[in-house]
């Protein structure tokens, strides 16, 4: 292994997600033995935490790139200092409830990096939930029957409690569902490199198939309450000049707003994902809209 990585400290947060890296700048020529280390680091621990004062937009996605290729910004929401870059603006919508990204297109996001730009004085942390040990942490009926759940995502969807909108917010939220999508996950999803299940749920799954409304949202609070319950859970207090990387893959996310109006800005880039498998091996379809604009969806292997 190289000299850089023998300098290199990995120092975990938490039992179950999250470690700071320590001696890899994200904005420098990374080595292949590097990016090797930080993906079975990412593996391990879900979500990794690098200090990155001198990234800009164009470093985030050349580090983002070598974990494959890259998504554009959004589906329906146009990107920000490049196609590829979406701002992470207070002023225009706040993310404050838990999802995994994009889930409503048929191949979401592998992997998601985050760039803190504007932090405000207080408050702003991101919640990142391991769905792998939510899923390990139900009793074993539960687990057998969360193994047999499809769920239906979309991304036009009364997500959260109505509430007065801002004129921005309600522009962005225009935005985002100007083109419906809608996919049909596996409620438990195997992981395409470690093998490791995760409940693959969050703030865009519209209901169970085959379950009433009722039962849905029944069935998916008892899930949903096993991924953020705290032992599972990661809270990080942002600096300027930080990068984190999550596997979109096996996490929930939650933007916490407990910092008045103050300004906050990120920047954040996903690498491009595969197509989710059950734990039987079927794998997602999408209902309603092409999303081929925003990830092209990999060609299935002949072992599939």
């Amino acid at each position: 292994m190289s000299t850089s990585l023998d300098k290199t400290s990995l120092q975990k947060i938490t039992a179950h997600i999250g470690a700071r890296v320590h001696g890899i700048d994200p904005a420098a020529d990374l080595s292949d033995d590097t990016v090797a280390f930080l993906r079975d680091a990412l593996g391990e621990h879900k979500a990794l935490v690098l200090d990155a004062p001198g990234l800009d937009a164009a470093g985030q996605e050349r580090f983002a790139a070598r974990f494959g290729e890259l998504t554009t910004a959004h589906p329906t929401v146009p990107g920000g200092e490049t196609p590829n870059v979406l701002d992470v603006d207070s002023d225009i919508n706040k993310a404050n409830e838990w999802h995994t990204d994009v889930t409503f297109v048929v191949n979401p996001p592998a992997i998601s990096t985050l760039r803190s730009i504007v932090i405000p004085p207080y408050g702003g942390e991101t919640l990142i939930a391991s769905s792998a040990a939510a899923y390990a942490s139900l009793p074993e009926p539960l687990r057998a029957f969360a193994d047999t759940l499809w769920a239906v995502h979309t991304n036009v969807y009364d997500y959260a409690e109505p509430r007065p909108r801002r004129t921005a917010e309600a522009a962005y939220r225009e935005t985002f569902e100007s083109t419906p999508y809608e996919s049909v996950h596996p409620v438990v999803r195997v992981h395409p490199e470690t093998g490791e299940r995760g409940l693959f749920i969050g703030g865009f799954v519209r209901g169970i198939e085959g379950l009433s409304t009722t039962e849905s949202r029944d069935v998916l609070r008892l899930l949903q309450a096993h991924v953020t319950k705290p032992e599972h859970v990661l809270r990080w207090s942002w600096q300027p000049g930080q990068l984190l990387v999550f596997d979109n893959r096996i996490t929930q996310h939650y933007a916490i707003d407990n910092y008045d109006d103050q300004p906050r800005r990120l920047s954040r880039i996903t690498v491009s994902g595969d197509v989710p498998v059950s734990v039987t091996g079927q794998r997602s379809r999408a209902l309603l809209g092409d999303s081929s604009h925003y990830s092209a969806v990999p060609e299935r292997s002949a072992a599939a």
